[in-house]
């Protein structure tokens, strides 16, 4: 019996890093397209990662579904799909399990963002290793596959001439698999920076453990965008992105006032254009900032989300490129990751003054948190009080 699919690539750093970005829960929702795998986590229906492995990430990628999933006679997949009468394999595997098998099988000398290995390693030398050596790496590949409904999903190793495979239980989903909504037609806020700057910003933020981030937007005046960590034991820290209205200050943060709240002025590091030449006020940092709330709102874009949701989005801001942050009317925020893979550096980040390597295959990891109503953040403002 031909499988319903079938992908082989050639570097399983690749699959790990974008599925280590949504690694917060234990169990994944994978749905097998023509163009490639989707995986969905969430925790609560509070905050989703979604990672797609787009079929170039695979040197072959064969996907033949079932008859009962192929489109009517005479009908296009762009039809069948737009009428919702094409259903493509989907089915739960545990997330934890597929990414310590491919760290396991696939990866030696795994590097983490900051330069550390994993600590979950064996601590070896990959130079005096036998199993590492250029030649072997460059005779190795990773193949994944799906026989048919209910069968396990098959991810088999072949390393110089050695085939281990292991094969993940799947499970039917409880229920049917539904997105947190994000309306696209009412995007209220879209700014697009270096994911750097916002992985830094939610690090200084975490350091005084905060229960609740607040996020704050205006287009006329500062702070144009600002966050805000608060509810935790110590005072509020907020971390601003601001015009650069000096030239001597060239990158990193400056510390403000101490007192009540810890201001922290962050700057591009010189590579961007001079504030004459902007079309309009808006944070030096950003590449991209637009915001324009209802009048319901008034002139500021004000939301408040669990700090320890959007914390669990912190591998994906650590390996991304850009980010995309964009939130509706209905105050979901979506967080989406430009991740550029190629074959030096292991995690896609740049070289140099935003520089790549080597061109690689370029992926998107999306994050979507749902707001705290205005009892829950009073309720967690009480909870902190009384501890």
């Amino acid at each position: 019996m031909e499988p319903l699919f079938t992908g082989v690539s050639n570097n399983a750093r690749h699959l790990y890093t974008l599925l280590s970005c949504i690694g917060f829960a234990s169990k994944a929702t994978v749905q097998i397209t023509p163009d490639g795998l989707r995986f969905s986590a969430e925790e609560g229906r509070v905050i989703q990662g979604l990672a797609f492995l787009d079929k170039s990430l695979f040197t072959s990628y064969t996907f033949k579904p079932s008859k009962e999933h192929n489109p009517q006679h005479g009908e296009s997949n762009e039809d069948a799909e737009s009428s919702g009468e094409v259903e493509y394999p989907h089915f739960l595997v545990s997330l934890s399990a597929l990414l310590e098998t491919l760290k396991i099988f696939g990866i030696n000398d795994l590097t983490e963002p900051n330069g550390s290995r994993d600590t979950n390693l064996p601590q070896t030398n990959p130079a005096s290793s036998a199993f590492s050596a250029p030649a072997l790496l460059m005779d190795r590949s990773c193949t994944l596959q799906y026989t048919q409904h209910g069968a396990p999903l098959s991810i088999a190793i072949t390393e110089a001439g050695v085939k281990t495979t292991c094969e993940l239980v799947t499970y039917e989903p409880e229920d049917a698999e539904t997105d947190i909504p994000l309306q696209r037609d009412a995007i209220i806020m879209k700014i697009i920076m270096r994911s750097a700057w916002l992985h830094n910003a939610i690090a200084e933020l975490d350091s005084s453990t905060p229960t609740i981030l607040k996020l704050s937007a205006c287009a006329d005046r500062e702070p144009y965008f600002a966050l805000t960590g608060a509810g935790g034991p110590f005072s509020e820290s907020t971390v601003e992105f601001s015009i650069d209205q000096h030239n001597e200050i060239t990158g990193g943060a400056t510390q403000g006032d101490h007192a009540s709240q810890a201001h922290k002025v962050l700057t591009d590091d010189g590579t961007s254009r001079p504030r004459a030449t902007r079309a309009k006020a808006a944070p030096t940092v950003t590449e991209t900032f637009q915001v324009s709330p209802p009048s319901s709102m008034g002139e500021r874009i004000r939301q408040s989300y669990r700090f320890a949701l959007v914390r669990k989005a912190a591998r994906a801001m650590a390996v991304a490129n850009k980010v995309s942050i964009r939130g509706d009317r209905q105050g979901v925020l979506s967080f989406q990751f430009m991740v550029d893979l190629d074959d030096n550096t292991p995690t896609g980040r740049s070289v140099g003054a935003g520089v790549r390597a080597l061109a690689g295959p370029r992926c998107f990891v999306d994050f979507r948190f749902v707001p705290l109503l205005d009892e829950e953040e009073a309720e967690m403002d009480a909870l902190d009080t009384e501890e």
